[in-house]
């Protein structure tokens, strides 16, 4: 496939096309981003409207389970057959599944035309950071990552404050009709200004090794988000999902070993710096998404703050890691050490997790946690271009896709079972909290109903109670930051041993 804009042919791209297409991926990634955020605070209204409240997550859960399992396939796909088709192709997608969501008529249909949406969603930002790595030269990358981490970091988090704004002065269908005019003028820019590029003589697409990873990847993203809810973690039926589910990885891996052209290339595991970036990539989704779920949930009954000002708490994070992705992609592509500034990024995000879990422990007050959550923004900031563009100056430029797509794959993983062992600590230390009490409380009830069950108690109980909550939940965020020095500790030996070899 020829690629675009690598620095060998970086002089033959104008620079207004090089700005257009850039401006197509800024909002490519923006959309991208919103519709995972967007929707949480629309569906009350949506169930309020279409009904179906017991089907209510399966919005959610229909659009990860298909933009996780479609990550990989974009990935290879766009280095077979070119970048700009496939893009194409999952905007399109993307807008015709947001148009049918704006009209779905019920639950099921929108459950149905959410996971086609998931489908398209797969591709957005895996392919707007692998046109990147195509657009500039290697010593480029890290400022332009920088942006669209950036881009990501601010429509990620205003996504459910303009869902609700958009539910409330129009109507829940337009959080998804919001996407056709975004969506449409990045696809003009990616179409007029994107080239085509070649596809490979006599493509081969592992069809066996597609089908077994999603079948894993279902299985796998089911399990661990059902924990707590329909099955127990410990059931004989969870132990035997577990041994399907190992079994499928297992043979995936073995035909992925076999066939001439396997859909996710295992040889690139042997680049250093490619395993220990996806290796710590996957670790840092882990830690960091299974404590930020928690956190709101500490604010509001631990520290009795209201939903909205938990949310405002989360703006230092945004600001820093806004301010923080630009000026680190920036002093990368000056300095070309995006290793060194890897490490100190997941540093500073080991250093800020302790700190919060510190705050956790001892109750300490909101202006803690705004300094903590600035630092845990500057270190993401500094981190996650770095380490984007760290893999993608590792690998050949013919295995660009599949690699970047290996990344968003193991983000993806390991932000779920991130959630599902932050949730499962959590709830385990404080069933044994509120079991230690010396009045009996409806243990179901809390752990069902949080806030709500907390609001019946007396003042004493009360007392009691949120003090159960804050041990339990300040537990899980030192589990969180425990896995984050381990992914600390993974780039650290990276370094010296890049640094060893320099010498």
């Amino acid at each position: 496939m020829q690629l675009f804009f690598t620095a060998e042919r970086a002089s033959g791209a104008t620079a207004t096309k090089r700005t257009l297409v850039f401006i197509g991926l800024i909002l490519t990634m923006i959309m991208g981003a919103l519709d995972q955020s967007i929707v949480s605070t629309a569906l009350p209204t949506i169930v309020s409207d279409l009904g179906g409240l017991a089907r209510m997550s399966w919005v959610v859960t229909a659009f990860m389970l298909t933009s996780t399992i479609t990550t990989p396939f974009y990935g290879k796909l766009s280095d077979m057959f070119g970048r700009r088709r496939l893009l194409a192709f999952s905007i399109g997608s993307f807008l015709g599944a947001s148009l049918l969501c704006g009209t779905a008529q019920n639950m099921w249909e929108l459950i149905l035309f959410r996971a086609l949406q998931g489908i398209g969603a797969g591709g957005l930002m895996t392919l707007s950071q692998t046109v990147v790595g195509d657009m500039v030269s290697p010593q480029q990358r890290g400022r332009y990552q920088g942006f669209l981490t950036g881009a990501f970091a601010v429509s990620s988090v205003t996504g459910p404050f303009l869902g609700g704004v958009v539910t409330s002065a129009l109507s829940w269908r337009w959080v998804f009709l919001v996407n056709l005019p975004i969506g449409l003028f990045a696809f003009v820019l990616v179409m007029l200004c994107l080239p085509v590029g070649r596809t490979e003589a006599k493509p081969k697409i592992d069809y066996l090794g597609a089908m077994l990873l999603s079948f894993a990847t279902t299985g796998f993203l089911l399990l661990f988000n059902s924990r707590g809810v329909s099955l127990a973690w410990f059931s004989p039926l969870t132990f035997l999902s577990f041994g399907v589910i190992v079994a499928l990885f297992t043979l995936f891996i073995w035909q992925e070993q076999h066939t001439p052209e396997p859909l996710i290339s295992l040889e690139l595991l042997h680049i250093p710096a490619f395993s220990v970036c996806v290796a710590a990539t996957a670790i840092m989704s882990f830690a960091m998404l299974g404590s930020m779920i928690l956190l709101p949930l500490y604010y509001q009954l631990v520290l009795g703050e209201t939903p909205v000002k938990s949310g405002l708490m989360t703006l230092p994070q945004v600001c820093a890691m806004v301010v923080s992705s630009v000026a680190g992609g920036y002093v990368s592509s000056k300095t070309q050490r995006y290793t060194t500034l890897l490490a100190i990024g997941v540093g500073i995000e080991f250093t800020a997790l302790t700190l919060i879990a510190i705050c956790a422990h001892y109750g300490a007050p909101p202006l803690f946690f705004l300094v903590s959550l600035g630092c845990l923004g500057t270190g993401m900031g500094i981190g996650m271009p770095n380490a984007m563009v760290t893999i993608q100056n590792a690998v050949p430029a013919k295995r660009l896709g599949i690699a970047t797509a290996m990344m968003s794959f193991a983000r993806s993983i390991g932000g779920s079972l991130g959630v599902a062992l932050s949730g499962g600590v959590m709830t385990f230390t404080l069933q044994k909290r509120l079991q230690a009490l010396p009045d009996s409380v409806d243990i179901p009830a809390f752990l069902e109903k949080g806030l709500v069950a907390l609001r019946t108690l007396s003042p004493a109980m009360h007392k009691e109670v949120t003090q159960a909550y804050k041990g339990a939940i300040s537990a899980s965020l030192s589990v969180s930051s425990c896995f984050m020095l381990l992914a600390f500790l993974l780039i650290i030996r990276l370094l010296l041993r890049q640094t060893r070899m320099t010498k």
